[in-house]
C-alpha cells in the first residue's frame, strides 16, 4: 500500500502535537508516559518529534488519558486556524 505524502499543514500539525505532548509530559520520562499509555517509548518518541504526525485515534486517546489532557483541548490546539468555527459547532 502506498501512503499519500503528507501536506505541509499535516507535517506542521504533527510537530505542534508533538510539542504539546512534550510540554504536558513535563519532567515525566518518555518511558513512564509510554507505559501509562500502553504504547512503546519509540512510538512516543516518533510522535513527539513529528516523525509520526498522524497517530491513530486510540493512541491519541491513550496519551491524552496518561497525560490528563482532554481530547477537546488536543483537537483545538492542533486545528487549522479557520477550523475554530467547525470545532465549536
Amino acid at each position: 500500500m502506498v501512503r499519500t505524502p503528507l501536506t505541509p499543514w499535516e507535517r506542521e500539525r504533527g510537530e505542534r502535537f508533538g510539542a504539546l505532548l512534550r510540554e504536558a509530559r513535563g519532567t515525566r520520562s518518555m518511558v513512564e508516559v509510554a507505559a501509562a499509555a500502553g504504547i512503546s517509548s519509540e512510538t512516543l518518541r516518533k510522535i513527539e518529534t513529528g516523525r509520526a504526525p498522524t497517530p491513530s485515534f486510540f493512541t491519541i486517546a491513550a496519551l491524552a488519558y496518561a497525560l490528563d489532557l482532554s481530547l477537546d483541548s488536543l483537537a483545538a490546539a492542533c486545528a487549522e486556524p479557520n477550523d475554530d468555527e467547525a470545532l465549536s459547532a
